[in-house]
């Protein structure tokens, strides 16, 4: 038994004063002289003894009284815990958005939170971990609080992020994991010291019907397809209501039927895309409704600015066409140099010697984030290009060979080469040079290869900009490079890495790159915005472009503008991540059995119950205020009723 006041035990003292008064009565007996009383010896010895009986019972309900009510005031109670421990419960609460969904009682994330509410306690401290925020050692109306205006959110933490904002959360006595355990391994759980009550809340449903991406094409009569990938998990499903709209005006409409865990794409041929504000709708009900709804926008946008310097450019001209690209060729002798900073991409095609003034204007150029690809001639003068390489800090030119060597190696993995091979290539036509230079370049990746390991293209990445080196002249007479396949999606695609326009679609919660080709006062700043809210993302200004860098923000799909001041420059399109679409839940009864320190819950209330017996508290001052009033009134019966 342990004391809440353990002070108010020195009244127990108190309990001297009946005694005191009983062994010190002021009453005495008197004798009084009668003639005749030996009759009556045997009642006055009886009177005598129940005299000293009553007196006996009077003190003890009065010492049981006094230490009834001393002991109640002192407020006594059982636990297992000690009376000065704080009761610190650490509850994390995943407010993902695939907690948006209807469970058996209702929306997984409402309920929980209600739950968390109905079995909270005035006497704990708690703090609460969600996926975007922590809230540290709050009151329990404080918690209501902050529970009754929890939304989802696009963020995501994963077992050992949780498990590490708990344990920096200090002297937490307690700590309980409440999620749907979505696309998590249990493999987290396997370095898990602290003390964990683990709940789960798992969807009523078992299906799901998904936009999965969109992308565009061409059919055969050359019109523009908008292509929905849909993304089926569970039974087949049949007659399926999809529409695409344009802002708020319906474009078309159809019905699709997709088989059991199947994907399927969906097309929507669309005659002018020209500024489409595209939105996809599936009207289906099922276990998530967030991604029934996708978003994507097509722009006009500038064309790429490309220079082509050197004498025979044809082949580039017929690749930077000019429905895409501003494509420039100009002989070394016919160069503009105010049109250099102009430029996304420079191609120094074959070129014998790098004049001086071309040299500074290059090395300006990459210095304010131009791209720059280098294709040396078999008469290049290794001085010239040292200089430029050299200046450029990227390496230098070591030797020149005359050989006949095959192309033969293709880097799958370089993002140049992103979503261009279905697979990897292994009966491909391989190109051949009779030339080439041996380089030695500070962290370059390899593109493409020779056959004796030798690099043929490599980028090397500077702070702000790429540069692209190729090994050999690419003219006829040494190369026939330029009839290979790989000759359109190469230069096509540094081009296009040039200048990252904007996209179909972003995703939130993940780091997206935009650039702008615009350029910026000394105060002036691009802003992203939607009708709700703005905000200024992290960007860089290069010579030829703005570079947007969006994670955290924004956090809600939908269309945004990125503007100049009053000007709007583009319209953006952000999707939540598909991966919250998943129905792949942990199963808790793999987690290891083995771990004392982890309790699976099959309820969130079982989960607070089990808490809540290992903490909880058996008061028992009211049975000591009942056993006061007890002796109070078995007391005033014997005085009343036991008489001497």
């Amino acid at each position: 038994m342990q004391f809440k006041h353990p002070e108010i035990l020195y009244f127990l003292f108190l309990l001297l004063i009946p005694i005191l008064v009983h062994l010190f009565q002021l009453r005495k007996f008197k004798k009084v002289a009668f003639t005749n009383v030996a009759f009556l010896e045997n009642l006055v010895i009886k009177n005598r003894k129940s005299s000293q009986l009553k007196k006996w019972l009077i003190l003890c309900t009065r010492l049981l009284l006094i230490s009834a009510i001393v002991l109640a005031f002192a407020q006594p109670f059982f636990s297992n815990q000690k009376a000065n421990t704080e009761n610190h419960v650490a509850i994390y609460l995943d407010n993902s958005l695939s907690t948006n969904a209807k469970g058996a009682k209702g929306n997984l994330l409402k309920i929980a939170a209600q739950d968390i509410i109905d079995k909270t306690s005035d006497n704990t401290t708690y703090s609460l971990v969600t996926n975007d925020n922590v809230h540290y050692k709050i009151s329990e109306t404080e918690l209501k609080k902050i529970l009754l205006n929890i939304k989802n959110t696009i963020s995501n933490l994963s077992i050992n992020d949780v498990l590490l904002k708990l344990s920096n959360l200090n002297n937490t006595t307690e700590n309980l994991l409440i999620s749907d355990f979505q696309n998590i391994n249990k493999d987290g759980f396997s370095s898990a010291n602290l003390t964990l009550t683990v709940a789960q809340i798992l969807p009523e449903r078992k299906d799901n019907i998904a936009i999965d991406s969109v992308y565009i094409s061409t059919d055969a009569n050359a019109k523009n397809v908008v292509n929905i990938n849909v993304k089926n998990q569970g039974n087949k499903k049949e007659n399926v209501p999809i529409a695409i709209y344009n802002g708020d005006k319906l474009i078309s409409k159809q019905t699709f039927s997709i088989e059991k865990n199947a994907q399927k794409s969906v097309p929507f041929a669309i005659e002018n895309m020209n500024d489409f504000s595209g939105v996809v709708k599936v009207d289906f009900n099922d276990t998530f409704a967030f991604d029934n709804q996708f978003f994507f926008s097509i722009n006009t946008n500038e064309k790429i600015n490309v220079l082509a310097i050197g004498e025979n450019n044809d082949f580039l001209a017929r690749i930077y066409t000019d429905d895409e690209f501003n494509f420039v060729s100009s002989a070394i002798k016919n160069i503009n140099y105010n049109n250099i900073n102009q430029q996304q991409l420079i191609l120094l095609n074959e070129v014998d010697k790098i004049p001086e003034s071309l040299h500074k204007s290059l090395l300006d150029y990459a210095k304010n984030g131009g791209n720059l690809v280098i294709i040396p001639n078999e008469k290049s003068q290794f001085k010239s290009y040292n200089t430029l390489l050299q200046g450029l800090n990227v390496g230098k030119l070591l030797s020149k060979k005359v050989d006949s060597l095959k192309i033969t190696k293709i880097n799958f993995n370089h993002p140049l080469f992103k979503n261009v091979f279905d697979k990897k290539v292994k009966n491909f036509q391989y190109p051949s040079t009779n030339t080439f230079f041996n380089t030695k370049l500070n962290n370059a990746s390899t593109i493409v290869s020779f056959e004796n390991e030798e690099s043929f293209i490599q980028q090397i990445a500077l702070s702000s900009a790429n540069v692209f080196w190729f090994a050999s002249p690419l003219n006829k007479n040494n190369s026939n490079f330029t009839n290979s396949p790989l000759i359109v999606p190469v230069f096509y695609n540094i081009a296009k890495q040039s200048l990252k326009l904007s996209k179909l679609y972003y995703t939130l919660g993940q780091q997206n790159t935009i650039e702008i080709p615009t350029r910026l006062q000394k105060d002036d700043i691009l802003t992203i915005k939607n009708e709700q809210s703005s905000f200024i993302p992290l960007q860089q200004t290069l010579q030829t472009k703005i570079r947007l860098i969006t994670k955290e923000l924004p956090n809600q799909n939908g269309f945004y503008t990125i503007s100049k001041g009053n000007s709007k420059i583009n319209t953006i399109a952000f999707n939540n991540p598909a991966s919250e679409s998943s129905l792949e839940y942990l199963n808790l009864n793999t987690i290891d059995n083995s771990k004392e320190n982890i309790v699976i819950s099959n309820s969130l209330k079982d989960g607070f119950n089990k808490i809540d017996n290992k903490y909880k508290v058996h008061w028992i001052w009211k049975w000591f205020l009942i056993l006061a009033i007890v002796s109070l009134l078995l007391e005033i019966l014997i005085l009343k009723y036991f008489k001497v």
